[in-house]
């Protein structure tokens, strides 16, 4: 194997790992393939002799890109006031891959991502390099250009933030899906009363269908979540609806004469709908990999 072969064939190795930790950090998965791919080309035009630990130099590398966009996409929100759903993963109820189990592992649902993204961005890769991926805050320091003192308080404040104010998912799938098959039965019946019967107090619905509907629109708490019944009952009655599981929590896929329409996400915790998540925009859903929802 030629010495550039072997360079790629090391990188591969490490990208499902990379591919991982930018999703993270960007809750985009074209975004996270474009830091991927960026790692790839710097690794490339690097003396890669000079490398003692790869996987280390590479995270090092994506987070830096990362933190560059994160930065540069901040700065456009700030201008247009744009907010959005993170990117789905989906993959059928009984998928087992590999590279996903890496993509989600720990159960990053989209309610985790949403949370993440009111972090700042040098607060969000300290966050994500050393609470998820247990990076040390000396190999952290130089990519936010702070001392690791510093980037600890990054990251202990990105935690105090993140802390409660996403649900912790109920393990169980079984029971996961349990719920959202009667939230889905409440839906098609019309019924207000089992509808708000398994909704959390404090529940929260993001519905994001892009541009059409102006962005994402967020609804909280029981009352009003409920007063959504009659659009829980057009999806629930007039479309085709297949189980799935998105970033890896029981979900939904909604198709109509095999268009999809939109992705449901549910966080269920202690036996309640905690969050509700929809995206419907269909520029976005187009680009979704659906792959893994085929036999």
């Amino acid at each position: 194997m030629t010495s550039p072969d072997f360079l790629a064939d090391q990188f591969q190795g490490h990208r499902p790992h990379l591919k991982a930790v930018a999703y993270r950090m960007l809750g985009s998965l074209s975004e996270a393939e474009d830091a991927v791919q960026e790692a790839w080309l710097r690794l490339a035009r690097s003396d890669s002799g000079d490398i003692d630990n790869l996987g280390g130099w590479l995270t090092t590398v994506v987070g830096r890109v990362c933190l560059d966009m994160l930065r540069a996409r901040k700065s456009r929100r700030e201008e247009s006031l744009e907010e959005r759903l993170p990117d789905p993963v989906i993959s059928s109820t009984d998928a087992t891959d590999p590279e996903q189990e890496v993509l989600l592992a720990d159960s990053v649902g989209l309610a985790l991502l949403v949370v993440l993204e009111s972090l700042s961005p040098a607060e969000r890769l300290a966050f994500v390099l050393h609470d998820m991926f247990g990076l040390p805050f000396e190999q952290i320091a130089p990519i936010v250009d702070r001392t690791p003192v510093a980037a600890k308080k990054l990251a202990s404040r990105a935690r105090q933030r993140v802390r409660g104010a996403a649900p912790n998912p109920d393990p169980d799938l079984n029971s996961q899906r349990r719920v959202v098959d009667a939230f889905l039965t409440a839906a098609r019946g019309g019924d207000f009363a089992a509808l708000v019967s398994i909704l959390d107090p404090d529940v929260v619905l993001r519905a994001d269908g892009g541009v059409l509907t102006g962005g994402m629109k967020v609804i909280r708490g029981v009352a009003a979540v409920a007063g959504q019944l009659a659009t829980f009952q057009r999806m629930a009655t007039s479309s085709t609806t297949q189980p799935a599981l998105v970033n890896g929590l029981a979900g939904l896929v909604n198709t109509v004469d095999d268009q999809l329409i939109s992705v449901m996400s549910f966080t269920i915790s202690d036996g309640k709908l905690a969050t509700i998540d929809i995206l419907s925009d269909p520029d976005r859903l187009a680009r979704l990999d659906l792959t893994r929802l085929e036999p």
